[in-house]
């Protein structure tokens, strides 16, 4: 499945959610469906503005990735688990907004990896910026980035589902 095609299934699934599904917090630090989905975006952009870091940059660079990205890379995907970040980086998404708020969101993120697949295979693939886990990665590497991440999610999304179902907030019609 694209990129593309799998960000707009989750935009679909958004059709499944009333508003309070979305915000509905099953317990302290799990996160609530909209907040999943504000980090999904959020991370996307951050991996879209190392994309056109990448197409801006005018200094190769010759380092590649950390042991861990090239195995992330090498399978494709990020491993079945739960990525705890560092205290500072883990701060709660936003649980604010309106489903029709992450529609737009997803909408503009949608159409800004269009724009950027675009240019991506021009940039030069020495161009890198550095991830503090992956280490160098190229502007195809940023791109990619998105749609493991998204991919990585959709087990938490599962996961968040279930507890909805559970205690009859989910409704299945």
């Amino acid at each position: 499945m694209s990129d593309l095609k799998l960000i707009e299934t989750y935009k679909s699934f958004l059709q499944n959610y009333s508003q309070e599904q979305i915000r509905y917090l099953p317990e302290q630090g799990v996160w609530s469906v909209g907040q999943m989905y504000d980090h999904l975006i959020v991370v996307a952009h951050e991996y879209l503005d190392c994309v056109e870091d990448c197409e801006k940059a005018d200094d190769e660079e010759h380092q590649g990735k950390s042991e861990f990205g090239e195995y992330l890379f090498n399978i494709g995907c990020f491993p079945p688990i739960k990525i705890k970040l560092p205290e500072e980086l883990d701060a709660p998404p936003d649980n604010s907004k309106s489903k029709e708020e992450i529609i737009e969101d997803i909408d503009r993120l949608m159409n800004r990896m269009r724009e950027l697949e675009t240019r991506v295979g021009k940039i030069n693939p020495q161009y890198k910026m550095k991830h503090g886990g992956f280490g160098w990665l190229n502007a195809q590497e940023w791109l990619s980035l998105v749609g493991m991440h998204f991919r990585h999610h959709l087990r938490q999304k599962y996961e968040l589902d279930q507890r909805l179902n559970n205690i009859g907030v989910l409704s299945r019609d």
